[in-house]
């Protein structure tokens, strides 16, 4: 017999498709660590390969044997400590205090912000705040992307908070590099935004079926449009003809199956399609990665890891590196 039973096309929990305004996706949440370093960094999509990789995991049946595994690339120039943030907390919400930026910016970062000429304030002159974030900037000059411009974001400190003032004080004005942030073996959020697909219709953007040959009007539309009779009016869950693409979106606990410096390791012969020859560090992740080539992913400390994938990175016993 058919099924009587359908869920609705279309999860509201994204909703509403809207397309974000920046190519460089927002940080909403930090998660707590007690060491006094970096929770998060980005880097550039550069795509994908496949993997074997031995199955360490103690309960599985392919334990100790090889496994197909599909991986990402990651490439990650150094970001550079721009200027510190101070907050202070004000009816629950973060309100900004100071900033204090470095003594030498790179020439690059006027192409994002407007960086001061003159310090107005200095970190001992700030004594009332409760938290300390670092203003960092990427460096995409350092790739083979073609690109000059960029990005600039906020990265959240672990520790309590006179470890987070030592740290960011030690670092302000410096680079820092993917292997100072992660580890082989750590699970990763990530936040990007998808590919922009333009617009398009109920079909591909909600996913619902296409009607029969002798249906009225059309086939690849919905079959109703509810119980609103009055003029153009119709529920916003209606799937519907529209913009689809370029949203934010967040994938849990990707898992780091190595950090290397040595493009070649990973590199085919003429480079990747599509983005061209990696020249700094890279970061192997487990899965796919939301996002064109050359897009900006932000990478964040799991805030609630799995805990069935084990805390050292698996063995790799091969890597394709066919283009």
């Amino acid at each position: 017999m058919p099924r009587i039973r359908k869920p609705r096309k279309g999860s509201m929990g994204v909703w509403p498709r809207r397309q974000v305004k920046g190519v460089a996706a927002r940080v909403r949440s930090w998660p707590a660590a007690k060491d006094a370093a970096p929770l998060g960094f980005a880097g550039y999509k550069v795509g994908m390969t496949h993997l074997l990789i031995t199955d360490t995991k103690k309960t599985t049946l392919t334990k100790g044997s090889s496994v197909f595994c599909p991986a990402t690339i990651i490439e990650c120039p150094p970001i550079r400590v721009a200027a510190l943030n101070f907050y202070k907390t004000m009816d629950n919400n973060k309100m900004l205090v100071g900033s204090v930026f470095a003594a030498q910016a790179d020439k690059e970062l006027g192409r994002k912000l407007i960086v001061p000429k003159t310090q107005k304030k200095s970190i001992d002159g700030i004594t009332d705040f409760d938290d300390i974030r670092l203003l960092v900037h990427t460096q995409p000059k350092l790739t083979a992307i073609g690109k000059k411009k960029p990005e600039a974001f906020e990265l959240a400190l672990g520790g309590k908070k006179d470890e987070k003032l030592a740290k960011a004080r030690d670092v302000l004005g410096k680079e820092l590099k993917v292997s100072e942030v992660f580890r082989a073996g750590q699970q990763l959020d990530l936040h990007t935004i998808t590919k922009g697909k333009g617009t398009q219709g109920p079909i591909k953007r909600f996913g619902i079926s296409i009607r029969r040959h002798k249906s009225e009007k059309t086939k690849r539309g919905p079959g109703t449009l509810g119980g609103w009779s009055a003029q153009a009016h119709f529920m916003y869950r209606v799937a519907h003809a529209g913009k689809m693409g370029h949203h934010q979106r967040t994938e849990y606990n990707k898992w780091i199956l190595k950090i290397g410096s040595d493009a070649k390791e990973v590199s085919p012969a003429g480079g990747f399609q599509h983005y061209g020859l990696i020249r700094n560090d890279y970061l192997l992740l487990r899965g796919s990665v939301g996002g064109p080539s050359k897009s900006m992913v932000r990478m964040v400390v799991a805030q609630r890891p799995n805990r069935r994938a084990g805390p050292e990175a698996p063995p790799i016993e091969y890597l394709s590196k066919r283009s």
